[in-house]
């Protein structure tokens, strides 16, 4: 048997060697040197300079922070229905609609992001904001689906037809009983489907072309022609907004989970 303190060596060696190449990458952020050498002659914040003073960088955040947000809406949206929709059907029909539901999550995304180039190359949908607003949709609606789905499973139907029994409209016991005990996991799906869009790369280097050049395509492209520490500190600030993200579907899980204890 392995001792604990064994365990716990071994435990935080993986951490750390998960955790070596994210460290890296934010030492290199605010290296003074023209190229990515480590480590760093010396320290200054003249990469997140360049990257504010960027016009191309700062479009290609603003495109990736507008697309995310407009996935947010929609997949939101369509997911929560979508979840609402799967828990009323007979579970034969419920497992087979959920299953192609989730499938974007199952499929290689490069399968996914060639069959939506194709289909979107029919309309000029590609490099447009609008394609990639769907296409990110797309990805995006199985982890709201999923997280809803989680808080429809102990959800009491009886609360839903003692409001319609009292004389609530259907979309007054949506918005008065069923919507605020799910929150949690609409929140959750919410902060999901952002991040989806927001780090989406594959799909984007497909549907972006040379008008919709979002902050990881921008990221692709600098790594392959213009090597600097910008990548670094642009990397860096990704990091950090999507382990804020994490942390706030963490805190809205638990939530979530006192929230279902106390009723």
């Amino acid at each position: 048997m392995i001792g604990r303190a064994t365990l716990g060596v071994l435990v935080t060696t993986i951490l750390l060697f998960m955790a070596l190449p994210i460290t890296i990458i934010v030492i290199l952020s605010f290296s003074s040197a023209t190229y990515l050498t480590f480590p760093p002659p010396a320290f200054g914040i003249r990469w997140y300079r360049a990257y504010l003073g960027s016009n191309e960088w700062l479009a290609a955040t603003a495109l990736s922070l507008t697309v995310a947000i407009a996935v947010v809406v929609l997949a939101t949206v369509l997911g929560t229905l979508a979840a609402l929709g799967l828990a009323r059907l007979p579970r034969v029909w419920r497992n087979v609609a959920g299953a192609l539901i989730v499938s974007p999550l199952i499929v290689p995304v490069i399968v996914v992001a060639i069959g939506i180039y194709y289909a979107y190359s029919r309309y000029g949908l590609v490099g447009t904001p609008l394609g990639l607003v769907i296409g990110h949709t797309c990805l995006a609606v199985p982890f709201v689906v999923t997280s809803v789905g989680a808080s429809l499973a102990g959800f009491d139907r009886r609360l839903e037809r003692a409001a319609l029994s009292l004389g609530a409209t259907p979309w007054g016991t949506f918005r008065q009983v069923t919507l605020p005990l799910i929150r949690p996991g609409v929140l959750v799906g919410a902060l999901f489907a952002f991040i989806t869009s927001f780090d989406e790369l594959v799909v984007s280097l497909y549907l972006s072309g040379s008008g919709a050049v979002t902050l990881p395509r921008r990221m692709w492209d600098d790594l392959r022609f213009a090597i600097d520490p910008t990548i670094a500190a642009v990397s860096t600030l990704t990091i950090v907004l999507t382990a804020l993200l994490l942390a706030a579907v963490h805190f809205a899980r638990q939530r979530g989970q006192r929230v279902a204890v106390s009723r």
